[in-house]
């Protein structure tokens, strides 16, 4: 029962934002910094709840796991940090985005691909035990490359505090997942029935994120509306284009490529969202407006990927891979 509800995570995450849309006012508590558990922004710590859920569902195996298709993992790690991060700052310049929108659609052009890109996999009929690797080392990397990357890629906007960004990786992705391993490791079997309703409790906190940040910018998503969404739209299109196109040019099997398209495509848009949110970040802003534009695309994204990612697993779905065939 818990594994279905999980598998309708697009359904949650478009009924949640429609949701936040016509009332607000139930998602606004999630961001609007009324609430500071132990002296931290609560998107934050609800953050690193997704990324302690993670945590628990990996072992030592999944990073031994690397060794055995070191190919497959690092060139889906390579695309991951370099056509989601080019697309993003390609699309930026050529829409002429304002700096928030901008550096927003970077930020989070920049991130790993998030966890719901598993879902997907497993529903595509794609490897499904790549698309779990490729998600662990993509966050891990993540905690160097995404800060080097916004601070490159989005230096002509706003100066970013590459730093700060770098200490709010640790701190809300590498240090809850390490924790969320170590319990696993040193105390299976609570972990094990925690790690049975984890996932959907990261779905739902993710849709709660995407919410907060929607219900927030209403009035910014209506005046920019027209550009916001078809740039977004754009970006997960290549990405998840060019992350099968690619693969396949390069010799990949039929499963190895879809998967790749899948975390290419997928990006974790809660973890952007939250980053764009924090007050450090915004601080970097000219002005509050453009702080406030920050974490729309990310909001955005978590949406489009979500259902894009869900209809190329149905197409996907109905025709399967050659490697099934030939089996």
């Amino acid at each position: 029962m818990i594994q279905r509800l999980t598998s309708l995570f697009a359904l949650w995450t478009v009924l949640g934002t429609a949701w936040a849309w016509f009332i607000p006012d139930h998602f606004l508590w999630a961001v609007d910094g009324r609430f500071r558990p132990l002296g931290q922004p609560l998107i934050s710590v609800l953050l690193g709840i997704i990324m302690l859920g993670m945590g628990l569902t990996l072992s030592f195996e999944d990073f031994r796991r690397v060794a055995r298709i070191p190919k497959c993992v690092g060139v889906g790690v390579a695309l991951q940090f370099t056509v989601m991060p080019l697309a993003g700052v390609t699309i930026a310049t050529l829409f002429g985005l304002e700096s928030g929108l901008a550096v927003g659609l970077i930020l989070v052009s920049c991130c790993p691909g998030g966890t719901a890109s598993n879902v997907i996999a497993y529903l595509a009929r794609a490897n499904v035990a790549l698309s779990v690797t490729m998600t662990m080392a993509s966050t891990l990397v993540a905690v160097v490359a995404t800060p080097l990357l916004t601070g490159w890629l989005a230096g002509k906007y706003v100066e970013i505090d590459q730093w700060n960004l770098f200490v709010n990786m640790v701190s809300i992705v590498l240090l809850p997942v390490i924790a969320g391993v170590m319990l696993g490791r040193y105390f299976p079997r609570a972990t094990a029935r925690i790690a049975t309703i984890s996932p959907l409790i990261s779905v739902l906190v993710v849709v709660l994120i995407v919410g907060g940040i929607i219900a927030a910018s209403k009035p910014l998503i209506v005046e920019y509306a027209g550009v916001l969404l078809l740039a977004v739209l754009l970006l997960h299109v290549m990405g998840f284009g060019l992350g099968y196109l690619l693969t396949r040019i390069g010799g990949f099997q039929e499963a190895a490529a879809r998967t790749i398209s899948i975390e290419v495509g997928m990006q974790n848009s809660g973890l952007g969202s939250s980053l764009a949110a924090t007050p450090g970040f915004a601080a970097q802003f000219a002005t509050p407006m453009q702080a406030a534009l920050a974490p729309v695309p990310a909001a955005i994204s978590a949406v489009y990927h979500v259902v894009i990612g869900s209809l190329l697993a149905a197409i996907w779905r109905r025709a399967p891979s050659e490697e099934e065939a030939a089996g």
